[in-house]
């Protein structure tokens, strides 16, 4: 299984999606292929190593070969990608990702999504970015995608219906429930990509130049000291169609690294989407928690072994006892029990009904845990219980549970300190030391 992460904290576009995959090793003449599959003739795909404010990355360039590339709806790119001759799963993925940009599209001028004319997004060069970056994945093998949150940039922009505020109407549609942050670029930073930084279903009144594939004029940004445009819709839709969630980098094994440079260079911020693949690693992730605590200084002492115990059988992950002093000086104890959502109702029941207090404090905490297993050791023809904690699949440490050190003791009429000592000695003949993997 190999997974990809996108960085896209400094933006995204179409091109620098695809700029990265190709990067990372993506085989650009089988990206062409697919290109080929879908539009033949009409597109030329071409890579070049660039600067971006320090950084080395690849720029997609994407030669559109016809001089007048047709307008096309919703319903005719499917038609054609559905028709293509493209691997199941490099289709699946380009019609999600389309169908994305036409539900966004179609929600903003308040029309059907199969009725969206997609001037600009239908145009070659960006049927080309969604296709190719669904392709390069493919080639890449990459089974699951995750993201960071997105730059969106800020302030405004001219754009063919006029003034408009930064995220450009299909964009704010296609982050909602998606993490975004504004900018850290520069004043008057460009838009990342194409010369259509968004999608929109008329034209914004400049050409690009289909024999030069010249489409990354950004749109000009009406707000000094702004960023501007920072995330386009393909770039966005490419994003939200294809990763499961937005993170920060997960656990990785990482086996390879691609940069996607943007079309211009702004000094101070380099403008590019990273992409990071690797073998997912079992991580240990925090348990959401609530820890519920009570003051009590009026409780006799001899009853607090059987509070905590009743706090465990009532689900608690762990219960324990802090002495405090209260007010007038009087020596008193904070119990504490760790609970989740189940166990939380009765645990408060047990703190209420076992002890004096008359309330139940409680704060959200986060719990990361050792993958943990139990096995057995024999100490002088006696069985001694051992805990054992892991994590990558490598022992971290083990350890006697000490009940089980008590009934053997008792069992052979010998001191638990011996027994313990023995135990350990086993635990370590058994080959259960630091570092080793994990037997089971």
């Amino acid at each position: 299984m190999v997974h990809a992460w996108f960085d896209v904290t400094a933006g995204v576009a179409g091109d620098m999606v695809l700029g990265s995959l190709l990067d990372a090793g993506a085989d650009v003449a089988a990206v062409q292929q697919a290109l080929d599959a879908v539009a033949p003739g009409s597109v030329r795909l071409e890579t070049e190593v660039v600067d971006r404010a320090g950084q080395r990355g690849t720029k997609a360039r994407v030669r559109v070969l016809t001089d007048d590339p047709p307008h096309r709806t919703w319903r005719s790119i499917r038609a054609r990608l559905a028709e293509a001759d493209l691997d199941p799963t490099t289709r699946d993925r380009a019609l999600a990702v389309f169908g994305r940009l036409a539900d966004a599209e179609g929600a903003t001028h308040g029309i059907a999504p199969d009725d969206v004319h997609f001037h600009e997004v239908g145009a070659l060069d960006s049927i080309a970015d969604v296709v190719g970056s669904c392709e390069a994945l493919r080639l890449l093998g990459v089974t699951s995608v995750s993201a960071s949150p997105v730059a969106l940039g800020s302030g405004r922009v001219r754009a063919a219906h006029g003034d408009i505020p930064v995220p450009v109407p299909a964009v704010a549609r296609l982050v909602v429930g998606w993490r975004t942050l504004a900018s850290t670029g520069t004043p008057n930073a460009h838009a990342p990509g194409h010369a259509h930084p968004h999608a929109h279903p008329h034209p914004h009144g400049h050409e690009d130049d289909p024999a030069t594939g010249a489409h990354d004029t950004p749109a000009e940004v009406l707000t000094p000291g702004e960023p501007g445009e920072l995330a386009t819709p393909t770039g966005v839709a490419l994003i939200r169609a294809l990763a499961d969630v937005c993170e920060a980098l997960p656990p990785l094994l990482v086996t390879g690294l691609g940069v996607g440079a943007g079309g211009r260079d702004t000094p101070g911020r380099p403008n590019v989407v990273r992409v990071m693949l690797g073998e997912p690693v079992a991580d240990h992730p925090a348990t959401d928690l609530a820890e519920l605590r009570a003051n009590v200084d009026d409780l006799d002492p001899r009853l607090w072994p059987g509070v905590l115990d009743a706090c465990l059988a009532a689900g608690a992950a762990d219960a324990w006892l802090v002495p405090i002093q209260m007010k007038k000086g009087r020596p008193a104890f904070t119990v504490h029990a760790l609970a989740d959502a189940a166990s939380r109702p009765r645990i408060i029941d047990v703190l209420l009904s076992h002890t004096t207090t008359l309330g139940v404090r409680e704060s959200p905490v986060t719990r990361t845990v050792l993958d943990r297993s139990w096995t057995d050791v024999d100490v002088l023809g006696q069985s001694v219980r051992v805990k054992v904690g892991a994590r990558g699949g490598r022992v971290l440490h083990a350890a006697a549970e000490f009940a089980s050190v008590v009934d053997a003791a008792r069992a052979l009429g010998v001191p638990e300190a011996e027994v313990a000592q023995r135990a350990a000695a086993a635990i370590v003949a058994a080959g259960l030391v630091p570092g080793v993997r994990h037997p089971q």
